[in-house]
């Protein structure tokens, strides 16, 4: 007994320093690149897919264009042009984390739109009662696709299909034939026309860089007390360094004046972007920090082990086509806003696969379990970006829609190899 007891505490101690070592080991540099380069080839991609692209794109353009491409004015025009798609694709992240798809998401942006445009127009009410309003209808439309999916267990690509060819007859008697609706209101063509004084830019940009900083540092610092597994410092200061470059550079070329005529000064960033803004840190906030985020990852990743732990499915699906009619709304005001106007037209064309395209692209999966509110952002601006850089090349139509239907493809493919790798990792 007394030979085998301190046999047995060396033992418990050799332990207890290889688990701490262990430990150590974790916070470690080198270590913690090692495991991200394992998680790339096992196929967690995340959103390196849709950065590379944006690299890429950006340098393409720039040798193809130097003058016009980075220039003051463009950078603004394309922050402006991302808009409407990025809103709407951040909607439909919530619909593709279950593996649903709505493709009536850009016609109802449409007919929001009009809904808006005619409650200020043929029955002059101020715009807080047509934007909450046009939102409202947005809603509705989303409860009535979630339940007609999540009760009537008709599949999505079914009810929004129907649900696209209907709101397009509503959109045209609301407008009619070839109409147009024009919107003159200040407060919704700012959205999209108008910037924000140069010094509430800088305000906001430093208020989200030492916000973003301190929530990561914060983060890391309850892990570290806690003995939990965490990044490495370095790598949260460099994350923290990577994000407060990008908010300030980008704050100093929109604050610069980029006005044609040097008898009037046009600077400042867009207000439309301080929504999108707004709107992806409350979307991260909700699929990141909430009961109710984990419980749209559980149900993407697997609806029946979600439902027997405890989840309302049912719930769930109508609430994420709840979300995402209500954004398309919200992009719909923002587009509306863009054009000063709304046609029949609206919302329709390419608007939804682009929207759809953005999400996928960013790295939202189409199997649903996986994708984050950023995805909408940076796939919204790779489709912005070859939108506008083709543009500016004075591309013909047919090589644009080419160029644009590879891209997609291309990121569906790696979406499909990465699930395919993945399921073969074991994850």
């Amino acid at each position: 007994m007394s030979t085998d007891a301190p046999q047995s505490k060396e033992a418990a101690v050799k332990l207890a320093d290889s688990d701490f070592s262990n430990d150590r080991r974790k916070h470690d540099m080198n270590s913690a690149l090692l495991d991200y380069w394992h998680k790339i080839k096992a196929g967690e991609l995340g959103a390196l897919p849709a950065i590379l692209g944006l690299i890429a794109l950006v340098a393409l353009f720039t040798a193809l264009k130097p003058d016009t491409f980075l220039s003051k004015g463009n950078i603004a025009n394309l922050a402006t042009q991302a808009l409407p798609i990025t809103i709407l694709a951040m909607g439909l992240v919530f619909v593709l984390l279950l593996g649903e798809i709505d493709l009536s998401a850009g016609v109802a942006s449409g007919v929001c739109a009009a809904v808006m445009a005619k409650l200020m127009v043929d029955s002059g009410q101020s715009w807080y009662v047509a934007v909450l309003s046009a939102v409202a209808i947005g809603v509705v439309i989303g409860t009535v696709i979630g339940w007609l999916v999540a009760f009537l267990r008709i599949p999505s690509f079914v009810v929004t299909l129907a649900f696209f060819l209907g709101l397009q007859g509503i959109t045209l008697w609301l407008i009619g034939d070839g109409g147009t609706v024009p919107v003159r209101d200040d407060f919704v063509v700012a959205l999209a026309n108008k910037n924000m004084p140069i010094w509430l830019g800088w305000v906001l940009a430093i208020a989200c860089v030492v916000g973003y900083s301190a929530t990561l540092l914060l983060r890391w610092r309850r892990q570290n007390v806690r003995n939990l597994h965490s990044k490495p410092l370095g790598l949260v200061v460099a994350q923290c360094g990577v994000v407060a470059a990008a908010l300030l550079i980008s704050t100093y070329v929109l604050s610069l004046d980029r006005a044609p005529s040097p008898l009037i000064t046009l600077g400042g960033i867009p207000w439309g972007v301080l929504l999108v803004g707004g709107l992806l840190v409350i979307c991260t906030f909700v699929l990141g920090r909430t009961g109710y985020g984990r419980h749209i990852y559980a149900v993407g990743g697997n609806s029946e082990a979600a439902r027997r732990a405890g989840i309302n499915v049912t719930r769930i699906k109508i609430s994420v086509f709840m979300i995402a009619s209500g954004l398309a709304a919200v992009s719909g005001i923002v587009a509306a806003s863009r054009l000063s106007s709304v046609a029949t037209n609206s919302g329709g064309g390419n608007t939804l696969l682009y929207a759809v395209g953005a999400a996928v692209i960013g790295g939202t999966s189409l199997f649903g379990g996986r994708g984050k509110a950023r995805d909408a952002v940076l796939g919204g601006l790779v489709i912005a970006l070859i939108e506008n850089g083709l543009g500016l090349l004075g591309t013909k139509a047919y090589l644009s829609y080419l160029i644009t239907g590879i891209v997609l493809l291309f990121a569906a493919s790696i979406d499909a190899l990465a699930r395919r790798r993945r399921s073969s990792a074991g994850r």
